[in-house]
């Protein structure tokens, strides 16, 4: 005889032993019999879709911004000061240059600099740090000093330092200004996984069978510290984008560049919040919130993603959800119910 395992939820009946005949094994449910694929459980995470469209919405208007601007950005007109009509959408500034036709064109400076600047840091800091981490030894602790040096240095006061003092700065000197003092964080973390795993029994193995290190590096290593390289990816185009913007907003770089910041930097040095000209910051305030929650959803689903335990408590919250039962958090009310059945 085997005994049929169920769920037993509040207010159901305790099931009733089968007739049928020994088995020998509980049967799983249908619908956990195969596991799910890594990128579907990605992609089922409401979080990383809505940060990943959001994402995508700001590279599509990077693409064709310059082509479908109804201006140009720089274009002087009589329309001073105007607020937003159906002639100029997002208003004009104090020379009467369009608004939405700044923000179309400086989508691309903000999405080129930001992610060429991710690129560059996340591929220093992973050279740096599996390398420390895999090595070892003297070649560890001397890779180790340098990653702590640009942690201990403030990196902000850095990059305005440097990109001041350079002859010319556009958005990928920029860019590679914020990648070189960029990279520590993401070279730590990687260091201390790569310690980690070095020792594991699927390393050892293939060093035992005489693998390369550079193999054993790219085939064994970097492939289980992907989630973690993608997050520190995204959280370096974050900081990224925010420096391009600092630095123009304060007035260092090209300001006739145009980008999110410059349109800022535009707007606070002709005093458009006294002028009561709203419509001259707004957007492009708007448009950096945006793309910071966009990025900010995408590293909260690779950390669900990452993280067994967090996964299973989204996922089992949705589950309750669509059952129409509420979850309950805490110990709190479970044991004021208990004492009132009790009594």
């Amino acid at each position: 005889m085997t005994i049929d395992i169920n769920i037993v939820e509040e207010g159901e009946e305790l099931a009733k032993p089968s007739q049928a005949p020994m088995t020998g094994a509980v049967s799983a449910a249908p619908g956990r019999r195969r596991g799910k694929r890594p990128k579907l459980l990605f992609l089922r995470n409401s979080k990383a879709v809505a940060g990943l469209v959001i994402l995508a919405f700001f590279f599509l208007i990077a693409i064709i911004g310059p082509w479908i601007a109804p201006y140009d950005p720089s274009a002087r007109s009589e329309d001073v000061l105007q607020p937003p009509s159906w002639e100029h959408w997002f208003g004009t500034t104090h020379l009467g240059q369009d608004v939405f036709s700044q923000i179309l064109v400086g989508t691309r400076g903000v999405i080129v600099v930001g992610f060429v600047a991710g690129i560059l840091a996340t591929a220093i800091g992973v050279v740096i740090g599996v390398t420390a981490g895999y090595v070892g030894g003297l070649g560890d602790e001397s890779l180790s000093v340098l990653a702590n040096v640009f942690l201990v240095i403030p990196q902000l006061p850095l990059i305005i330092i440097i990109a001041g003092q350079l002859p010319s700065v556009g958005g990928v000197t920029v860019a590679v200004v914020i990648a070189i003092t960029g990279w520590a964080w993401g070279a730590r973390v990687l260091r201390a996984q790569t310690l980690s795993l070095r020792r594991r029994d699927f390393v050892e193995a293939a060093r035992s069978n005489g693998e390369s290190t550079w193999r054993i590096i790219t085939a064994e290593i970097l492939p289980n510290l992907t989630a973690i390289i993608a997050s520190g990816f995204v959280g370096t185009v974050a900081f990224a984008v925010l420096s391009l913007i600092t630095l123009s907003f304060i007035g260092i770089g090209d300001t006739g560049e145009w980008n999110w910041g410059t349109v800022l930097y535009q707007a606070q040095s002709q005093l458009a919040l006294q002028r009561g000209a709203w419509w001259w910051f707004v957007p492009a305030g708007l448009c950096i919130a945006l793309l910071g929650m966009s990025l900010t959803l995408i590293n909260f689903g690779i950390d669900e993603f990452v993280n067994p335990r967090l996964r299973s408590t989204a996922q089992n919250a949705r589950s309750l959800r669509k059952r129409g039962i509420r979850p309950r958090i805490g110990f709190t009310p479970v044991v004021r119910e208990a004492k009132e059945d009790r009594a």
